[in-house]
């Protein structure tokens, strides 16, 4: 089974999927590892301002880095090695390395709220 590690760039949460204007590439990216991580399938995302470490330890991304700078950010890994540098992949590129199809990504997270009024009487 193939192993996708994304090293996105500092956000300020884990899917960057926050604040007033979302970019719909990361909500679309957020969609498509939601779907991927509830299917099983081994599939990681990483955020330079919360696990700069990671970054760090991680000879291929470190490189990259060191090299063409944070502008390289995302940086996609296929099995350790780098696929993708500067944006990230396509929902047809996963789906080809998952083995699924492109349709299947884009299952949303489905967020349940429970407000219990009784005591604020």
């Amino acid at each position: 089974m193939s192993k996708v590690e994304i090293f996105d760039p500092a956000m300020c949460c884990s899917t960057g999927v926050c604040g007033p204007s979302v970019d719909p590439e990361l909500t679309r990216m957020a969609s498509a590892v939601y779907s991927l991580e509830n299917k099983g399938f081994d599939i990681k995302r990483f955020n330079l301002a919360n696990e700069p470490a990671i970054f760090a330890e991680n000879q291929a991304v470190n490189k990259v880095l060191h090299e063409k700078g944070p502008d390289s950010l995302p940086i996609t890994l296929l099995d350790g090695k780098v696929v993708k540098e500067g944006k990230y992949p396509s929902n047809d590129e996963m789906a080809e390395w998952f083995g699924v199809k492109a349709e299947d990504l884009t299952q949303k997270p489905k967020v349940r709220l429970k407000i219990d009024l009784k005591p604020l009487k």
